[in-house]
């Protein structure tokens, strides 16, 4: 796991374009140069933290997890999205990854709650989230507008101590 940075570009833009499929209707990741500028510029702030799952025998980018709206104070929590890459989907890499995702986060971030919302219909997604130990807390209709329109997303969350416990 590293975080994200410049040299990323040609890579993860031709992993989006290849995992178009893979991804669509639950996520739509930067697929062109501007949308990842955006996003290297959302990673240089405060609040915004954009993590690589990166293969260890050859560093190639297995997935990215995005951990935004980090609200520090009393709350010390933020939301957590991801996606893989239909390359080396199936192999592991985005569960060993999360779990390096969520030490970082209540680790070096001193985070206390992370929170995923997916919609209802993305298995793979929802496994991830439940294999390290997240538990379901609630349904949000019409909750965040994806791919232009508003979808259906259930409310996902862990905290510090619940991490510790798991078993991943």
């Amino acid at each position: 796991m590293r975080e994200l940075d410049t040299g990323d570009r040609d890579e993860l833009l031709a992993l989006v374009l290849e995992s178009r499929e893979l991804h669509r209707p639950w996520a739509y990741p930067p697929e062109r140069s501007d949308q990842l500028d955006d996003l290297l510029a959302r990673s240089r702030g405060e609040d915004f933290v954009s993590l690589l799952a990166c293969r260890a025998q050859d560093g190639a980018i297995a997935g990215v997890f995005n951990i935004s709206q980090i609200v520090r104070g009393a709350f010390q929590s933020a939301f957590l999205g991801y996606y893989a890459h239909a390359r080396h989907a199936g192999r592991g890499y985005m569960r060993e990854g999360l779990g390096l995702v969520l030490a970082h986060a209540f680790g070096r971030l001193a985070l206390h709650r992370i929170e995923a919302n997916i919609q209802p219909g993305n298995a793979a997604s929802i496994a991830l989230a439940r294999s390290a130990g997240f538990r379901l807390e609630g349904f949000s209709p019409r909750y965040l507008l994806v791919g232009g329109q508003w979808r259906d997303h259930e409310r996902y969350a862990i905290t510090a101590d619940e991490a510790q416990k798991s078993p991943s």
